[in-house]
């Protein structure tokens, strides 16, 4: 165990945006406590690739975060293996369409659990260990939190109570703990399929003309994490001018 290195919790940090930040935080010199639920070999090979780099400065640990109890324990699980806690990136999200008519109860939950309620009660049982280092916290929202996007209005609701968790929590945690979110633009297509009319449709939206990547998000991370000691409450878009 390294005493002196940060320590960061990602959720759903075994693949793509999730691993991005991750990789950078740890070549930034943070140990990195990383969470999954159903990709435990993705996760498991990602912390095996980080330990080779620097031992003892990376797990992975498994829960579910539509299960409340699960959460504490989830933090408690990082003071046990590294003593401290200095950053939680709420970066896990569920992500589907919720045709209006054909929307579920157990649509809402599970959209609800993993990009509102999961990050908010994870946040409020690691708050007490953040303020002891003067932490951070930073939550993966959306531009779909300000601006729907048609035939997902679940997930776009879900996001907005996230942005506003944000700043809420920038308020509530303060002085101690500063809170702050990216939202993305279009960065990794959806696994479910997105035609190739539909991304160059959003690439022709965006000023700069081209999709971004994780390494784009895992750079503002850092930035937010660990270079912004007067930045709290905002919401970086990180979007190639599209929001504009």
């Amino acid at each position: 165990m390294n005493a002196v290195a940060p320590v960061a919790l990602i959720t759903g940090g075994a693949r793509r945006i999730g691993a991005a930040i991750a990789r950078a935080l740890h070549a930034g010199g943070y140990d990195i406590a990383l969470h999954y639920r159903n990709t435990a070999g993705e996760a498991q090979a990602l912390v095996a690739e980080l330990l080779r780099q620097r031992s003892d400065s990376a797990f992975s640990v498994q829960a579910e975060l539509a299960d409340m109890d699960a959460l504490p324990a989830l933090v408690e699980s990082v003071i046990a293996r590294f003593g401290r806690l200095d950053a939680v990136i709420n970066n896990a999200s569920s992500f589907y369409p919720t045709a209006v008519g054909a929307t579920t109860p157990a649509h809402w939950d599970e959209l609800f659990a993993s990009n509102a309620k999961g990050p908010y009660f994870l946040s409020q049982a690691a708050a007490p260990h953040l303020r002891r280092q003067r932490g951070t916290i930073l939550n993966l929202v959306d531009l779909y939190a300000s601006s729907p996007l048609a035939g997902h209005p679940v997930y776009c609701m879900a996001k907005a109570a996230l942005a506003m968790m944000t700043r809420s929590l920038a308020l509530e945690l303060a002085p101690e703990v500063r809170v702050n979110a990216i939202a993305p633009g279009a960065i990794l297509w959806p696994e479910r399929g997105k035609s190739a009319t539909a991304r160059q449709a959003l690439i022709d939206a965006t000023p700069l003309a081209r999709a971004g990547n994780a390494g784009d998000i895992a750079q503002a991370a850092v930035f937010l994490l660990r270079d912004a000691p007067f930045v709290t409450g905002q919401i970086l878009a990180i979007d190639g001018g599209r929001s504009i």
